[in-house]
């Protein structure tokens, strides 16, 4: 594994095997993953050593603690999923049917000038989750949208 020897883990936490892995699988995501979807990649980069889920939520909490992730609840399977914070942020369009999380390309507040919106609030961060169709449910209710809405009038 001289992958692993390559990343520069941030300071101030105790970093064993378990929290390493779990590190790089977040580093590598491409998008927010579940406790689950980071448990069985951790177990793959494990080589063989036994992981719990208990221990990586336990891990994943102590990442949120000192700040090295985000999480985010999934609307419409309730799912929590985490992020790698890398000083930028990212929002997200999520699909209602499949799940897919889409990736916005830019902030939709990035001319927006929070401190004159929320008067005496000082706005340190924010978070945008856009929920809808990808193209391809969007395609599938399509087609059996007009079946329903002809059931739907009483044809």
């Amino acid at each position: 594994m001289g992958n692993m020897e390559e990343i520069e883990y941030p300071k101030g936490v105790k970093w064993t095997r378990q929290r390493k892995n779990v590190y790089r699988v977040l580093q590598t995501a491409k998008e927010p993953l579940s406790a689950v979807q980071v448990y069985r990649l951790a177990e793959k980069l494990a080589e063989g050593e036994e992981y719990a889920l208990s221990t990586v939520y336990r891990i994943l909490a102590a990442f949120e603690e000192k700040g090295l992730v985000s999480k985010a609840a999934w609307m419409g399977d309730g799912a929590v999923a985490y992020e790698l914070n890398r000083g930028g942020h990212t929002h997200y369009a999520v699909c209602l049917e499949c799940h897919k999380r889409i990736a916005l390309q830019s902030c939709p507040f990035a001319h927006v000038s929070l401190e004159q919106e929320t008067g005496e609030f000082t706005v340190t961060g924010h978070k945008l989750e856009l929920y809808g169709y990808c193209k391809d449910c969007k395609k599938e209710k399509g087609n059996t949208k007009s079946e329903k809405d002809g059931n739907c009038n009483g044809t």
